[in-house]
């Protein structure tokens, strides 16, 4: 099933690109593939930006609430929900575009694994209906002619490490799906002067100091943005460089899809401050209702009485 609804489709589609683009250049083909893969999750992709962002924005509220309830977890939970609910905020909603993302690079990997063990797959592993268009059956026949290269430039068939040592085109690609990781990981992450590393806020435990668990979070994530690039590094390393070129092209992608949704968010929080925020020197003369003098209007309703 996974094969017939994941994989198969996944690897069509990259095929479909493929045969469709001018010179028939593999490596271009799967970074096309990249962006309309990113194109199609855009909407996930910028809701998960939206509420990661929102997230991080309550952190002092969330502080507050766990000095308030004084180490009641049962408490803390409860306002803590309601503060979510309040903002529209669910907690669980980044976790669906992680596992579409997973799923897709063990679909395509999957894919491209059968193109290196056998190049005949490229044709015979396709739809009936991709298998008919020009390009496709002329592989069919001259099977010399698929270019499993970027540009002609890098054999993405090979891996960055094996035993006769390093192919450098393969491990330049490596390193920088690597870093574009770490970008990533440092976009999202709220930077704070007064941020405490994971040493000191254990040193600050052992010496009797209660740990915030805000702060254990905030240095955690810190630590994790080296994390994940390691973990990318070591995957990648010891893998056909097609995969690593994906890595890399989602990487890219994903730092400018980032960069427009918390961009737009900003934004979007400017304007609903300047709309709550009346500038007083273009309101109107007829809006402007003067204080009543009520000394004056005491004296004449006095002076009235006298004259009855």
């Amino acid at each position: 099933m996974f094969t017939t609804f994941i994989v198969k489709p996944l690897f069509n589609l990259l095929v479909l690109i493929y045969a469709l683009i001018p010179g028939h250049n593999f490596g271009l083909a799967l970074i096309v593939f990249t962006i309309v893969v990113r194109l199609l999750l855009w909407p996930l992709v910028k809701k998960q930006l939206h509420q990661a962002k929102m997230m991080r924005k309550l952190q002092p509220e969330i502080k507050k609430i766990k000095e308030a309830t004084k180490g009641n977890k049962q408490e803390e939970t409860k306002l803590t929900m309601e503060l979510y609910k309040e903002k529209g905020i669910n907690p669980l909603s980044t976790f669906p575009i992680l596992i579409i993302q997973f799923i897709v690079l063990i679909g395509l990997y999957s894919g491209i694994n059968k193109i290196i063990v056998d190049p005949k797959q490229i044709v015979s592993f396709s739809y009936v209906s991709i298998q008919k268009l020009p390009w496709i059956k002329h592989l069919s026949t001259n099977l010399h002619y698929f270019d499993n290269t970027l540009f002609g430039f890098i054999d993405l068939s090979k891996t960055a490490l094996d035993k006769t040592g390093i192919y450098w085109p393969a491990m330049i690609i490596v390193i920088l799906s690597a870093v574009s990781q770490y970008y990533q990981s440092k976009q999202l992450m709220p930077t704070s002067k007064d941020q405490k590393s994971l040493r000191e806020i254990l040193r600050q435990a052992n010496s009797g100091k209660p740990a915030d668990q805000s702060e254990i979070n905030g240095a955690v994530g810190k630590s994790t943005r080296f994390l994940l690039p390691l973990m990318i590094f070591l995957f990648t390393v010891n893998i056909a460089a097609d995969l690593s070129l994906y890595w890399l092209a989602s990487g890219v992608i994903a730092l400018i899809q980032q960069g427009i949704a918390l961009k737009e968010d900003e934004e979007e929080l400017e304007t609903g401050t300047t709309k709550k925020t009346k500038d007083v020197s273009k309101i109107k003369e007829a809006e402007i209702i003067p204080k009543p003098n009520t000394t004056k209007t005491k004296h004449k309703k006095q002076q009235k009485r006298r004259g009855k």
